[in-house]
């Protein structure tokens, strides 16, 4: 076991993993609220949309006026998911300073995903990369399912081992893993994420796990047992892969700071500002959010 970090980064993803299945349209507007007041509380990481056909997912048909309204604040990581080289381009025009290029590690998803072979999709993630890189945008590369697949079952490490390494060929600035179906339990996040470690070099690594099974509290507690500082969380807990039979619900920004701040771990994040900056948004949607946080009587400790 490696020592606990200092510091968590929060990287937020509800403004594009949380609210993409959404039928109700956020409104820009609400989109530009919710990038400022998460700044104002102290994250430091937004994922602020993804470049899609907006037919598609009709929440991100706002990303180019988004982007050309965000009030971007310095020391503030502000990114974008990247499916496709049509996506890439609109994201260079943005300028977007930082991209998450993903890749399956299951041959059934990532057909469902991206109606590619997982060779396909890692050849077109090579050439976005290289793209990306050459165009100054900063790269996270992930591995989608690499905890386990809802179609396929368990996911050898080899698996998703050799995709990490073919990635570290590019020289991405971080390399993520993913537990797309939920299907991640603390002792495997620690083999995973130890063995990961060993092809990472210099590369951040971080998780994106969800809490379909309730056991995302106890992977982050493993995963920090392994050193790792950065993750993915959604306001409220929304999300989940529309591709992934049950795959709903990231791990709560709100509970997840709060188990942070518990083990006397730096956030940076102001937690009532966070619960705050969320309910909104979940009154909007017409989901209240019902994080133990949101629930929890004043005061918060």
């Amino acid at each position: 076991m490696k020592s606990l970090p200092k510091k968590v980064e929060i990287h937020e993803v509800v403004l594009r993993d949380g609210i993409q299945n959404e039928k109700r349209i956020v409104p820009t507007e609400e989109k530009l609220r919710i990038i400022g007041q998460l700044v104002a509380c102290g994250i430091r990481r937004v994922e602020v949309s993804s470049f899609v056909n907006p037919r598609l997912v009709p929440q991100m048909a706002d990303a180019e006026a988004l982007w050309e309204r965000i009030e971007r604040k310095r020391g503030v990581l502000y990114s974008a998911l990247i499916l496709s080289g049509s996506g890439l381009e609109r994201a260079i025009r943005c300028r977007v300073p930082h991209v998450g290029i993903f890749v399956s590690a299951s041959e059934t998803h990532s057909r469902k995903n991206s109606n590619r072979s997982v060779s396909e999709a890692l050849k077109e993630a090579a050439r976005l990369i290289d793209r990306a890189q050459d165009a100054g945008i900063r790269v996270r590369a992930g591995v989608m399912n690499a905890f386990g697949c809802a179609y396929e079952g368990n996911v050898p490490v080899a698996r998703v081992l050799k995709l990490v390494r073919a990635f570290m060929k590019r020289g991405p600035a971080e390399i993520c893993l993913a537990d797309s179906s939920g299907l991640a339990n603390p002792r495997q996040v620690e083999e995973v994420v130890a063995r990961a470690r060993h092809e990472t070099g210099q590369a951040e690594l971080s998780l994106h796990l969800h809490n379909t099974r309730g056991l995302g509290a106890a992977n982050v507690f493993a995963a920090l047992r392994q050193g790792v500082s950065i993750f993915d969380t959604s306001l409220g807990g929304l999300g989940g892969c529309p591709f992934i039979p049950g795959a709903r619900g990231n791990i709560a920004t709100e509970d997840t700071v709060y188990l942070l701040h518990e083990m006397r771990l730096k956030t940076g994040v102001d937690l009532d500002g966070l619960v705050r900056a969320g309910l909104p948004l979940g009154a909007f949607l017409g989901k209240p959010f019902r994080t133990v946080v949101s629930v929890l009587k004043q005061p918060l400790y």
